[in-house]
């Protein structure tokens, strides 16, 4: 299992030097000078000059390189072009916004999806079968920001249950629960059909083993074979699913954000690119980027633990 995480620590490292590197190069291959290019074209050579010495854009791009990736490695994401605030805290203090809207779509699809994949695989071409499946591939096939803009006008516009915009009263947790329910729902719909096709198709597959079978001759309820048994093994290709779209949820998330005005990373990154507010761009990507590659060690290591034959096979 050590040597598990430390192949996945590894890989995880590498993964971040290589998006470090790619974040650094976008903005020295942009046709232009690249302190221009972040300040915009009505910025005196005065200015353009102090924001070149103090971005190190005058030295080499190799050591221009190094300090940039040193600096992100120690947590310093460099300045906002126009406050000089430290792109880090400004990343603080949306990050949380961001994280509940993600893991709250997550959470609610998760507990939606799981259940309907098990009632599938359980009565298999039936009805239920049928109209779990016709619901699974029309919520997969409904754009977030589409169904973002629909709940927005419906729930919030003409219904008036929910609110429309912002995040709620700081310190007020139930006000700020009432304004996630429509971002978490238009960002979770989705994957909710995602998850309830892989768990049908696991649920399937484990359903035919030799050991469910032994099962049903011992005369085993049918809630203990599926949920103490079948579930066990047929949930593991599910939390690998779960954790790879921790990075659809972040990208959905975006839409959403701009949607409700939500203060999250992806508005802050889409006010940032249309500003073009790069060192803020650059670091927030780096920050959604972390989070992705931290999710999937997580989901990982889940399955490394629950299920022997990975850990075997180190």
């Amino acid at each position: 299992m050590y040597i598990y995480l430390l192949k996945r620590l590894g890989l995880a490292v590498a993964v971040i030097g290589a998006v470090i590197l790619v974040l650094f190069s976008l903005l020295h291959l942009i046709p232009g000078d690249p302190a221009t290019i972040a300040l915009g074209p009505r910025a005196t050579p005065e200015t353009i000059a102090r924001y070149a010495a103090k971005m190190h854009l005058d030295d080499p791009i190799w050591k221009q390189l190094l300090v940039y990736a040193g600096n992100a490695l120690t947590g310093d994401l460099g300045l906002d072009v126009f406050s000089e605030r430290p792109v880090t805290a400004m990343i603080g203090e949306r990050l949380g916004f961001t994280l509940a809207l993600v893991f709250a779509g997550m959470g609610w699809a998760a507990l939606l999806g799981i259940p309907l994949g098990c009632l599938s695989a359980i009565k298999p071409n039936s009805w239920v079968d049928r109209l779990t499946g016709i619901l699974s591939v029309g919520a997969i096939a409904v754009p977030s920001f589409l169904v973002s803009i629909w709940a927005l006008l419906i729930f919030a516009v003409q219904l008036r249950w929910l609110p429309a915009i912002g995040a709620g009263e700081p310190g007020d947790f139930s006000d700020q629960v009432v304004h996630l329910v429509l971002p978490a729902f238009a960002v979770g719909l989705g994957w909710v059909g995602y998850l309830a096709r892989m768990v049908r198709a696991s649920m399937l597959e484990v359903m035919g083993e030799t050991y469910i079978r032994s099962a049903r001759a011992f005369g085993l309820r049918p809630r203990k074979i599926v949920f103490g048994y079948a579930l066990r093994v047929a949930i593991l290709p599910t939390i690998t699913l779960i954790g790879m779209g921790f990075g659809g949820l972040v990208s959905a998330a975006v839409f959403a954000e701009i949607i409700f005005s939500r203060p999250g990373i992806g508005k802050l990154i889409f006010d940032s690119v249309m500003s073009r507010n790069f060192p803020v761009v650059q670091g927030a990507v780096l920050v959604a980027t972390a989070l992705y590659i931290f999710v999937v060690l997580i989901s990982d290591l889940v399955i490394a633990w629950l299920d022997p034959r990975v850990r075997e096979s180190l």
